[in-house]
């Protein structure tokens, strides 16, 4: 379901967004391009598989020097996206982080996040690499994929930091 609110926001719209926020429950909600997307926390699914790519590529970005934080605000506070998990050249301190050197996105066929991976890709108008990884044939992060054949496809995006 989309909403779409044009000119100023309503009083209640705005007194909805705060509900939000006081809950805790506007985490996963983000800003495109100043247009708000109020989204809920993935499903349980969506999470194991972020959580057995994130395991599998631990190793390599230790090794990389960097630094894995779980999901963040990657952009500014009028433009900002929610990846499942980054890691970073060294530890964000910010609210809102420009860029990172590895994004994932785990994908969903249903929603909406094919749109925000081409908006990753952008990021702050660096070149960007996007590899589609949906079928299980690449290693080392196979298993994971193959969990979930057939019922999510997954999508991993690098941004050069």
């Amino acid at each position: 379901m989309k909403t779409v609110v044009l000119g100023e926001r309503p009083r209640q719209l705005e007194e909805w967004l705060a509900r939000r926020r006081e809950l805790g429950q506007d985490r996963f909600d983000e800003v495109w391009e100043g247009e708000y997307h109020a989204a809920p926390a993935p499903q349980p699914r969506h999470g194991y598989l972020a959580a057995q790519l994130v395991r599998r590529l631990g190793e390599r970005a230790d090794a990389a020097g960097l630094v894995g934080t779980g999901a963040f605000n990657l952009g500014e506070p009028d433009d900002y996206r929610v990846p499942d998990h980054g890691y970073h050249h060294e530890l964000p301190t910010a609210t809102y982080v420009p860029t990172a050197a590895v994004v994932v996105e785990v994908v969903s066929p249903d929603d909406e996040t094919y749109e925000k991976v081409r908006l990753l890709r952008r990021a702050r108008g660096r070149r960007a690499r996007h590899r589609r990884t949906a079928g299980a044939t690449r290693a080392p992060l196979a298993a994971a994929y193959r969990t979930l054949r057939g019922e999510q496809q997954q999508r991993a995006t690098a941004v050069d930091g």
